[in-house]
């Protein structure tokens, strides 16, 4: 597991504080720990929902159509403000 990464999900930018990479068949895994605040939360949850991204990580040259592979969360409700939640999302390529 890395260190933070900047990543692109369709066109929403998410830093990431731990990353990591893996694959399953041919398709590549990226899967990645970001924070979502009370503010972000709804953009975030209807991002998430439409299960069918393109990702993009400039730093790796990395560039690839996805679903989720896999999805937690640290609380389920971030509608009071100034919570913060912990999101965990695998993203796995379309092939």
């Amino acid at each position: 597991m890395s260190e933070q990464l900047t990543i692109t999900i369709n066109d929403t930018v998410i830093i990431a504080k731990q990353h990591w990479e893996d694959t399953k068949g041919e398709s590549q895994i990226l899967g990645v720990v970001f924070d979502v605040t009370h503010e972000q939360y709804h953009d975030i949850a209807v991002l998430l929902y439409k299960n069918d991204f393109h990702i993009q990580v400039p730093s790796k040259e990395l560039s690839f159509q996805a679903t989720i592979h896999s999805y937690s969360t640290s609380i389920t409700n971030l509608y009071h403000e100034g919570e913060v939640g912990e999101f965990k999302v695998e993203f796995i390529e379309k092939v």
